[in-house]
């Protein structure tokens, strides 16, 4: 797994890419909290690049979603394939996250 930012108007967006299993969440999770000691709690996570997500990377999530609630943030998804939104959808956590169809949708929803 690879993890790119980019900055756009106060938020960042975090774009994971491959798989977000047991071997990379924790790769993906320090970066997260790396962001969030950084004092960035605007945050927008594309996932056109995520093919794959597990509980260990449900785990992530819940615990960004946790951060932005805390740091009165805002954390909004977008560019799920339809077995990532599976996932989420079956975990019970579409209802934790503002998931956007598109990317402008998405930093509309974590900026406001």
């Amino acid at each position: 797994m690879t993890i790119s930012d980019a900055h756009e108007g106060g938020v960042i967006v975090v774009s994971p890419r491959g798989r977000v299993d047991s071997t990379t969440s924790a790769t993906l999770d320090r970066h997260l909290q790396g962001l969030a000691a950084a004092g960035q709690t605007r945050v927008v996570v594309d996932f056109t690049g995520v093919d794959y997500i597990s509980s260990a990377g449900l785990r992530v999530m819940l615990a960004l979603a946790k951060r932005g609630r805390d740091q009165k943030g805002r954390v909004a998804l977008f560019g799920m394939n339809d077995s990532v939104r599976q996932v989420f959808e079956l975990a019970g956590f579409v209802a934790l996250f503002t998931i956007a169809p598109t990317r402008d949708e998405a930093l509309h929803a974590a900026m406001a």
